[in-house]
């Protein structure tokens, strides 16, 4: 094959597809340079602009494959060389189809909204050009239409990863803006989706708008034409988030709630030994010394995180006695199990202690992590087993469950998730009612080792708080053991820097009894937002189909090498 077949007009786009998948991927922790998301999607459709469907994706299937390997590559730090580096790869290339869809319908958007005929001054010069000349043609209502358009498209997509196949809703373009308080504060209507969408729109608008300028260089306002809509709402929303948070804290200072002092663990054991029979004993001493340090200091609850660290029934008897004379519930993580039909079923489980340190509440896990914890389609595929060190693995809880906790402190009502669960919005919908005064998470991020995986846990988890305005406790083994407060704000993390890696404990103040949990329009009705997305990118994808087989050809066709 000749190198000019090869690097043709659809392979040339190629390294900047790649560059903007890098740049997209640094808008997560780590390094988290949010501002980064504000660029991404604009410039990742001008990199599909002037293509035919099948080319814009494979130009977005690259930048979204990048994108992926690189905010993805704390899977390889999962002790298990052939499932680490087998789950990656899967996972990084399920991920990256769903930009690149976006991709081929969102460059048809743009070329079926134009109406000009490229016949401008620069017209000729290429695909890329005739298309961006067509676009500059168009009256500015219709021009105004395609960033909304292609903002619904992103959501549509995002909504889509977040349930098919069990769904993987990690790092939805809105999660890179986790620090950005005030215009978090939009997810207690929209979810997450609407800080992604708000993100795109804003991104695609002014990408567009920059173009147009360069197009036109005496028309230098052009761009606020393109994007004084987005950025009026931007500022509306960020305007609201700040009057709600000033609110809040007001109402803090002359109501201050009723707050209980949970004592939180991070034994810090790494995966390798918990999985280690010689190592239980040494497992549980550490987290034993730090339960003792712990409640010296105060607590009113005890908890440990995700992993039975050691935990057998001798082991058991020495903490609930601890914990029954100071009449102070206790919480953690272990192996739960059934016998259903012959057959007896593990599952990961939650339980609390009452007052005199047996056990009295339960709760299973629900959602489960693909090879982690289960096997995806092992019945077909047996051969799966053999890359994960998990066996036949963890049958699926059912229902969610809120643990009444009688604490010296007065009763508490805290809705048990364990790990991945957190990250699903739909999901954490049914634990964080108006039953709960707190979602408390126990989790493992000991699997990352000292990864970027436990900045981008917290960075999901903190949408979960604002959705359904309801604090958030989170004690994981090896980070970040914090608590977040209703309004997205991490308040309290256990150690800085690498020191959220390593062994210790966090003694927190949570208040409760507040009554608002779960009172947000998010909490009662669901992804109305996403949904609506869903049609809105339905109908434009339709246009695209309808203008396709209208044109049948131009500048949106395959081109030729």
């Amino acid at each position: 094959m000749r190198a000019g077949r090869w690097w043709n007009s659809e392979t040339r786009r190629y390294p900047a597809a790649a560059a903007v998948g890098l740049m997209w991927a640094l808008a997560y922790p780590t390094p988290g340079v949010a501002g980064l998301a504000w660029v991404a999607p604009g410039m990742l459709l001008l990199s599909g602009l002037g293509l035919g469907g099948a080319s814009a994706f494979r130009v977005g299937y690259v930048a979204g494959l990048v994108q992926a390997m690189v905010s993805l590559r704390w899977l390889l730090e999962i002790p298990h060389a052939a499932g680490a580096v087998a789950g990656w790869l899967a996972m990084c290339a399920w991920c990256a189809v769903f930009p690149a869809a976006w991709l081929a319908l969102a460059r048809g958007v743009v070329d079926a909204r134009a109406t000009g005929d490229g016949s401008g001054p620069q017209a000729g010069h290429g695909p890329w050009r005739v298309c961006v000349e067509r676009y500059a043609a168009t009256p500015w209502v219709r021009r105004a239409l395609v960033p909304v358009a292609v903002a619904a498209l992103w959501v549509g997509f995002e909504m889509l990863r977040g349930r098919l196949l069990g769904g993987f809703p990690w790092n939805f373009l809105g999660a890179s803006q986790w620090r950005q308080v005030p215009l978090l504060q939009m997810a207690r209507v929209t979810g997450v989706y609407g800080v992604s969408f708000l993100v795109c729109w804003t991104s695609v608008a002014f990408m567009m708008a920059s173009v147009l300028v360069g197009l036109r260089p005496q028309n230098r306002w052009m761009w606020l034409a393109e994007g004084r809509v987005p950025l009026f709402v931007l500022l509306t929303c960020l305007g609201t988030g700040f009057y709600r948070i000033i609110q809040q804290r007001r109402d803090e200072v002359q109501r201050p709630p009723r707050q209980i002092r949970l004592a939180l663990i991070q034994p810090a054991i790494p995966q390798t030994l918990l999985w280690d029979p010689s190592e239980r004993d040494r497992s549980f001493a550490t987290a034993r010394r730090l339960t003792e340090s712990a409640l010296s200091a105060g607590a009113d609850l005890l908890v440990w995180p995700e992993g039975d660290f050691g935990l057998d029934q001798k082991h058991f008897r020495e903490v609930s006695d601890r914990v029954a004379l100071g009449r102070i519930p206790w919480v953690f993580s272990a192996t739960d199990t059934q016998e259903v039909d012959g057959k007896e079923i593990a599952f990961n489980a939650a339980f609390a202690t009452g007052p005199d340190g047996r056990i009295a509440r339960t709760y299973r896990k629900r959602r489960l992590v693909p090879f982690g914890e289960y096997v995806p389609l092992a019945g077909w595929l047996p051969f799966l087993r053999h890359l994960t060190p998990i066996g036949e693995g963890f049958g699926a809880g059912t229902v969610p469950r809120v643990f009444a906790l009688e604490t010296p402190g007065g009763l508490a009502l805290a809705a048990p998730v364990i790990c991945f669960e957190d990250i699903f919005p739909h999901g954490i919908r049914d634990h964080a009612g108006p039953g709960a005064d707190f979602l408390l998470e126990l989790t493992n991020d000991g699997w990352f080792g000292r990864s970027g995986a436990q900045w981008q846990h917290l960075a999901n988890v903190v949408f979960r708080a604002v959705e359904n305005d309801i604090p958030i406790v989170r004690c994981s083994n090896n980070g970040v053991t914090c608590w977040i407060d209703s309004d997205g704000v991490v308040r309290e993390v256990l150690g800085q820097g690498d020191r959220v890696y390593q062994e210790g404990f966090l003694t927190v103040g949570v208040p409760v009894g507040t009554g608002r949990s779960g009172r947000t329009w998010y909490r009662q009705n669901g992804d109305v937002f996403g949904w609506v997305c869903i049609g809105y990118g339905g109908l434009a994808a339709m246009t695209v189909w309808r203008h396709r087989r209208g044109r049948g050809s131009g500048p949106g066709t395959p081109i030729a090498p």
